[in-house]
């Protein structure tokens, strides 16, 4: 006979709580006091638990999101500086602070929202398959160009044919 599972409804609400304040699985399964198999085993046993956890996620991701965005693109707050005067007087003065964008955030942002135009790699076109299919003029055509794209090194004397 097998113990009774310690799952209870109530833990839905508890964990979209715990994960829409950024959460992880393990950090959950500690909360409720169980293994982190045993909060995976009651995502699979219990669609509302495992919907309840997807949903405390993607608002923490969305934030996440939002909060990038506004790096990227700059964004400005108010706030108040806070000035005693000589008599020992305390005046807040409102002011609007700006944060300028951050290149960083626009980078991380362009890399993953417009990949085929920002990624690092860059994907070439090859016109052959292998050397083998290529003519004794393509392949001579191939190094010609090759050698005018990059200068010998300094100090070794020019390569001549």
């Amino acid at each position: 006979m097998a113990r009774p599972s310690k799952y209870q409804p109530a833990f839905c609400g508890q964990v979209r709580k715990l994960c829409k304040l950024g959460a992880t699985d393990i950090e959950v399964a500690d909360f409720l006091g169980v293994n982190v198999a045993t909060l995976y085993r009651w995502k699979n046993d219990h669609p509302p638990f495992c919907e309840a956890l997807k949903e405390g996620k993607t608002e923490a991701d969305a934030r996440v999101v939002d909060s990038l965005y506004h790096r990227a693109v700059g964004y400005s707050f108010d706030s108040e500086k806070v000035q005693v005067l000589r008599d020992g007087a305390v005046v807040r003065v409102p002011i609007r602070e700006h944060v300028p964008p951050d290149t960083t955030a626009c980078i991380f942002w362009l890399k993953n929202r417009q990949a085929a135009d920002w990624r690092d790699k860059q994907e070439h076109e090859h016109r052959f398959g292998t050397t083998s299919e290529m003519s004794d003029e393509e392949l001579a055509a191939i190094v010609r160009r090759s050698r005018e794209r990059t200068p010998p090194p300094k100090g070794d004397p020019p390569v001549t044919h």
